[in-house]
């Protein structure tokens, strides 16, 4: 046997050994990567379900704080009523998971007065059966939430301001004089003004003679005319309707029929009085000498008789009003009743009739109609002027649209909750 025949001879099976060797270091590679990723998708998703323990546990604290009274009140959510309990939160709850969260809340009194401590932990169990938690500790003050009703009071002899640095109760369209007071036409078309004092929204003058042609936005002292002093406040609003069956608060810009506003003021024998006046508007974006503008003008308004470079009619049509209600010399308030008085059309409850309900919403949350800002059916003690005092017409075989059982269920960002008016 020759010497190179026996080297060959003892080399067999060194390559098979080798790729046996390489295929072994791959596969340990291998089963590191998906040991990795696996680790990191258990990791992802206990990230996940990390926040989502800390969105619940945080939703519960919130809850707590969100009380809206002190003490126990039927419907309302109240300080003394928080309490230890526990909850489950899982898909059928209406939250997206893959697991199930058990929420334990620990309410208990603390050293300092007014004040209790609350422990929410969130636990669940993660993809590989290992219990995970969050624990959330805080402290709930017991102060009554009407005191924050402070921090939006305007300071004594100090009203709040809207537009144009002036009372919020003075309408938009009003012109500010330059000289504190703003005056403003009750009707588009009228030749009567009223002037404002900027600060109180009270109406100090009214004014005669005026240019019928002439737009409340364009009034300077030198239009008023005539003037004779006033010591009165205002009462406004808008009147819609709606002949749908059922009736619809939100989207009532039907038609508006004719009508008046009377008031019905207790001591008018001491010497209260009112005057009052209505008009029939819609809702017109158009252009003017290139300034872009949102009106109420009247139903019978086009671009043509406005002058209007663009024109563009939202559809919406309503009743606005304007009284001007004095209270009797030896008082500062005045109390009554506001009612429609319908012209050409009967308010009852038949299938030919009307029904007059107002919108009545409850805005410091007491559960009642009992302040006179939220149009209660009869005012009471009233000593500045009020806005927003709307109704609803409808036919008079519905009713009136009763407020929603859930906030915003209409699609509507305010309370359209209406109650019975007339009859």
């Amino acid at each position: 046997m020759s010497p190179c025949h026996c080297a060959r001879s003892s080399q067999r099976g060194t390559t098979l050994l080798e790729g046996m060797v390489a295929f072994l270091v791959l596969s340990l590679g291998m089963l590191s990567v998906v040991r990795v990723q696996t680790q990191l998708r258990l990791n992802s998703d206990v990230a996940r379900q990390r926040s989502e323990a800390v969105r619940l546990a945080q939703e519960d604290l919130e809850k707590m704080r969100a009380f809206s009274s002190i003490a126990i009140r039927a419907g309302a959510n109240a300080y003394a009523g928080l309490a230890t309990g526990a909850s489950s939160i899982d898909a059928s709850s209406g939250q997206p998971s893959n697991t199930t969260y058990a929420l334990t809340r620990e309410v208990s009194d603390t050293d300092v007065p007014n004040a209790k401590s609350a422990t929410v932990n969130v636990a669940w169990d993660d993809r590989n059966g290992t219990l995970q938690q969050v624990v959330l500790n805080t402290v709930i003050s017991g102060s009554d939430p009407a005191y924050a009703g402070a921090l939006r009071v305007a300071p004594r002899l100090q009203p709040v301001r809207g537009v144009l640095s002036r009372s919020a109760s003075i309408p938009t369209s009003a012109a500010d004089l330059g000289n504190g007071s703003s005056a403003f036409k009750p009707l588009t078309t009228g030749t009567e003004a009223w002037v404002f004092d900027n600060l109180s929204g009270a109406i100090r003058a009214r004014c005669a003679g005026l240019n019928a042609a002439l737009p409340s936005a364009s009034l300077r002292a030198a239009d008023l005319g005539t003037c004779e002093p006033l010591r009165a406040t205002l009462l406004s609003g808008v009147v819609r309707f709606s002949d749908a069956m059922p009736p619809d608060p939100v989207l009532a810009n039907d038609v508006p029929a004719a009508l008046s506003v009377a008031m019905a003021l207790t001591g008018s024998a001491a010497g209260a009085t009112s005057s009052c006046a209505a008009e029939a508007l819609k809702t017109v974006h158009y252009s003017l000498a290139g300034v872009n503008r949102t009106a109420g003008l009247p139903l019978s308004a086009t671009a043509a008789s406005t002058g209007a470079d663009s024109w563009r009619e939202t559809g919406e049509r309503y009743l606005a009003y304007h009284c001007a209600v004095t209270p009797a010399a030896t008082s500062s308030t005045w109390s009554g009743r506001a009612t429609l008085v319908p012209a050409g059309w009967t308010i009852g409850s038949g299938p030919n009739d009307r029904r007059v309900c107002r919108y009545a919403p409850d805005l410091d949350r007491s559960g009642a109609i009992d302040n006179n800002f939220e149009h209660p059916d009869t005012y009471t003690a009233v000593a500045a002027s009020l806005t927003n005092q709307n109704f609803l017409v409808i036919k008079g075989t519905q009713v009136c649209p009763p407020r929603p059982s859930s906030p915003n269920a209409t699609g509507a960002l305010a309370d359209l909750g209406t109650a019975p008016h007339q009859p």
